[in-house]
């Protein structure tokens, strides 16, 4: 699956604005944020079938 957003860059943005920092976010950082949690869920559905379930669970991360 490619070109779906599961990152939402405003979200990141008011994340980051709203503690005690207040920073500002990189353009790349959605990307490469993007990039990262696809790996994870990756990662947790392999996990999943090598268990021999057709449910990822949090414990799959």
């Amino acid at each position: 699956m490619t070109g779906k957003t599961l990152v939402v860059r405003s979200n990141i943005k008011e994340y980051a604005k709203a503690n005690e920092t207040s920073l500002f976010v990189a353009g790349d950082f959605g990307d490469r944020l993007q990039e990262k949690v696809i790996r994870l869920i990756k990662d947790a559905c392999k996990r999943a079938k090598e268990n021999q379930r057709n449910t990822v669970m949090g414990r799959d991360l």
